[in-house]
C-alpha cells in the first residue's frame, strides 16, 4: 500500500521535479567526490599511555594547501599531546601544531605529506539566509559524514576560550554531532565558506561556523607567525548606565558607557595618564559601551598606530591619544 502511494506521488509531481531532485542529489555527489579527500580524522591522544582516541577524543580537519597543511578548531587539537590524522583512504600521518588561535577556535596542524586532495576558501561576505550548505566531517569517528542544510542566521557572536567575541558567526541546520568540530561548511561550488566550531546541547538544528573570511585572516596570521598578532591597551572595564543629567552634561546620545576598572603597569593606558574610574565614550569616533566593542574595534588594529579616545573624568571629557602594542 505505502509503495503504491509513493509511486502516485511521485508520478503526479511530473518529470520536471523529478529532474530537478535528480540534479540536486548530483550536485551534492559533485561536492562530495571532490572535497571528501580533504577532510581528515583527527585523533587525539597523550603521552601516558598508547593512543587511545575513543577516550581521548576525536574531531575534524579540512586540507587547505597540498603538502600537508590542515586547518581545524583550536579545541579539538589544544589539549593533544599526540595528534593522528586519519585521511579518506585509512592513510594515518602523526602531526604538529604550527599555530592557534583561542580568540577563534582556529589552528593550524601540518602532517608531511604533499600532493594532497585540498579545499578553497570561498566568500562569507555575500552569504544569505536560506542559502543551501553542506556539512563535512567526521562526528563520533564515523568517517566523511556528510548533512546538508541552509543558512538561518548571519552576524551571530560566540564567546570564545578568552573571554573575546568570535563575530560574524553562521548559523545552519545542517546537522551538527561531537566530532564534527574542525569539518569545512561548504557553499553550492564546494568551497569553504566556514569552519564548524560548536553545537547547541539538547537542540536540534542548530549549528555554527567561523565564517572563511576570519579564517583566512587567522590563517594567513598562524602561517606567518604561528600566532595571531593582536594590539592591547591593558586595561579592563564594566558597562556603566549614566544618568540622564550626566547625558545631558556632556551631550551625549548613549546612556551606555565603557567604564574603566582597572589599568595595567606599564601599559599603553597607563602612559596614556588614564585612570580607574574613567569613562571611555568614543573610540576613533565610534560609541563604545563594552570591552567587546573595544575588541572589535582592535581586532585588526596594527601595533603603533595611534587611536583616539574620548575620556570622561568626573566633569571633564577630552580627548586622549593611545598606541595600542602587541600583545605577547
Amino acid at each position: 500500500m505505502f509503495n503504491g502511494y509513493l509511486k502516485c506521488e511521485l508520478k503526479s509531481t511530473g518529470g520536471k521535479d523529478l529532474n530537478l531532485l535528480d540534479e540536486y542529489s548530483r550536485a551534492i555527489k559533485s561536492i562530495v567526490d571532490a572535497i571528501g579527500p580533504a577532510v581528515v580524522t583527527i585523533n587525539i591522544g597523550d603521552n601516558s599511555e598508547p593512543l587511545n582516541f575513543q577516550h581521548n577524543g576525536t574531531g575534524s580537519g579540512v586540507v587547505i594547501a597540498p603538502d600537508g597543511y590542515i586547518l581545524t578548531n583550536n579545541h579539538v587539537v589544544a589539549d593533544g599531546k599526540n595528534i593522528e590524522i586519519v585521511l579518506i583512504d585509512g592513510e594515518k600521518f602523526n602531526a604538529e601544531i604550527i599555530g592557534n588561535d583561542l580568540s577563534t577556535d582556529l589552528a593550524i596542524v601540518k602532517i608531511n605529506a604533499s600532493k594532497l586532495n585540498y579545499a578553497v576558501f570561498g566568500d562569507s561576505k555575500n552569504l544569505n539566509a536560506g542559502q543551501f550548505v553542506l556539512a563535512m566531517g567526521n562526528p563520533f569517528g564515523f568517517q566523511s559524514t556528510v548533512s546538508t542544510g541552509v543558512i538561518s542566521s548571519l552576524g551571530r557572536s560566540l564567546r570564545s576560550i578568552d573571554g573575546r567575541l568570535i563575530e560574524n558567526i553562521i548559523q545552519h541546520t545542517a546537522p551538527l554531532n561531537p566530532g564534527n568540530s574542525g569539518g569545512p561548511l561548504l557553499d553550492s561550488h564546494g568551497s569553504i565558506i566556514g569552519i564548524n566550531t560548536a553545537i547547541i546541547a539538547f537542540s536540534q538544528g542548530i549549528g555554527f561556523s567561523i565564517p572563511s573570511k576570519t579564517a583566512e585572516w587567522v590563517v594567513s596570521q598562524l602561517m606567518t607567525s604561528g600566532k595571531v598578532k593582536r594590539v592591547y591597551l591593558g586595561l579592563s572595564g564594566q558597562t556603566r548606565i549614566v544618568s540622564n543629567k550626566f547625558l545631558r552634561f556632556h551631550n551625549l546620545k548613549n546612556n551606555q558607557l565603557f567604564e574603566i576598572v582597572q589599568v595595567e603597569k606599564e601599559s599603553p593606558a597607563k602612559k596614556s595618564n588614564l585612570h580607574a574610574g574613567d569613562f571611555i565614550a568614543e573610540i576613533n569616533g565610534v560609541s563604545v559601551k563594552s570591552v567587546d566593542d573595544i575588541h572589535h574595534i582592535l581586532a585588526e588594529w596594527p601595533a603603533g598606530k595611534e587611536i583616539n579616545l574620548k575620556v570622561i573624568r568626573r566633569q571633564e571629557m577630552f580627548e586622549v591619544k593611545i598606541t595600542p602594542e602587541e600583545m605577547n
